[in-house]
């Protein structure tokens, strides 16, 4: 499947896979709020064997099928530890 991958420019590390030729506008209403107005990354083939950084490819190709897109949020950061403490 050809895929177009934009980046928002409302929030970092955000991206949005489309099929290629994907109208935006046809995407829920709060989704294009929050992503802003997207940028092409990188446009590619995407099949279920291709590397991924973050994401298994199958997983987006599913997405893609069911919902028409797939959203790739960054990575959640790691909640800080509390420091033990000893009495």
């Amino acid at each position: 499947m050809l895929v177009d991958v934009f980046r928002s420019n409302r929030k970092s590390d955000t991206y949005l896979y489309l099929p290629r030729g994907a109208d935006f506008s046809a995407l829920p209403e709060l989704l294009q709020k929050t992503f802003g107005q997207p940028e092409l990354a990188l446009s590619l083939q995407l099949t279920p064997e291709r590397q991924l950084a973050r994401h298994e490819a199958s997983e987006v190709l599913d997405a893609l099928a069911k919902d028409g897109f797939f959203l790739q949020l960054p990575p959640l950061s790691p909640a800080p530890q509390a420091e033990e403490t000893t009495c």
